[in-house]
Order: C-alpha cells, then sequence, then structure tokens
C-alpha cells in the first residue's frame, strides 16, 4: 500500500500527521505537487513534482495509484476516479471516500459548480479548523490500523 497526497492543496497540519503515519506504519508516501515543498528525510516519504496545469497532478495520482491505495485529497471528481480503480481516499477534514457515497459526493460537488457558473454566489468550504485535523487524524488511524499490513 502507498498513500498518495495530493499536495499542493494539503493542509500543512494534514501533511505533518501523515509523515508520522508514515513513520509509525512503516507505509510509503508519495506527494504529489505542481512546486517543490519541504518534506522530511525519510525512505518511505517521496515527492514527485508534475508540470503545471489543471488535474496534472490529480492526473498522475489516479493513473499511478493501485487497488487498496489510500489516496488524501479534496478533490471529489479525482476520488471518484480512485474509489472507481479500488483505491480508498479520506479527505484532510476526516470524511471516508466510499463507493456508497462518492457518488452522492460527486453530485453535489457538480451541482454547486453549475450554480457558481450560473453567477449564484454559493461561498467556498470553511477553512479546516483543529476538529477538523483531529477527525482526520483520527479516519487515517482508524484505516491504517485496519489496512496497513495487509
Amino acid at each position: 500500500m502507498i498513500i498518495w497526497i495530493d499536495a499542493d492543496a494539503c493542509p500543512s497540519e494534514v501533511k505533518n500527521i501523515l509523515f508520522c503515519a508514515a513513520e509509525r506504519y512503516g507505509v510509503s508516501t508519495m506527494l504529489v505537487a505542481n512546486a517543490p515543498m519541504q518534506i522530511p528525510p525519510s525512505d518511505l516519504i517521496a515527492l514527485e513534482i508534475v508540470p503545471q496545469g489543471p488535474d496534472v497532478a490529480d492526473d498522475y495520482i489516479a493513473e499511478n495509484c493501485s487497488e487498496g491505495d489510500l489516496v488524501i485529497t479534496a478533490d471529489v471528481p479525482l476520488a471518484s476516479r480512485i474509489v472507481e480503480a479500488g483505491a480508498h481516499g479520506i479527505n484532510p477534514r476526516g470524511q471516508e471516500y466510499t463507493p456508497d457515497n462518492i457518488g452522492e459526493l460527486l453530485s453535489m460537488r457538480n451541482f454547486m459548480e453549475e450554480m457558481r457558473f450560473a453567477g449564484v454566489v454559493t461561498g467556498g468550504p470553511s477553512s479546516p479548523t483543529s476538529a477538523d485535523t483531529r477527525e482526520f487524524a483520527n479516519a487515517l488511524d482508524r484505516f491504517l490500523a485496519k489496512h496497513a499490513h495487509q
């Protein structure tokens, strides 16, 4: 299993939790980003820098993750692609993407995008809170306790 991180938009607190989890569970972790970023020195943690452009990092993750891998992303279309491929997903607020919920999440995301294109001011998601970060850490621990050594 590899943990893939859609790293450009991933909050630093979430990345730090993932770095600690990679070491604690001995799981390879790959950050995918459009620009260089600091990562801790570790044989388990790597950074793949992809070219600039819309969805380039998402495409890289979707094309390279495997069944059973874990993808950390807030991007619902990417989450839909990886769930369809048999990978698992968690967003930075701790919500798991599953075959049971991804269709509804994608429909809601597309509806909100249509509303924005129609000129309706929908606002964006609220800023992550410390409670969101705790929920992410808990969801990650539950997932890794179940799947890390399979």
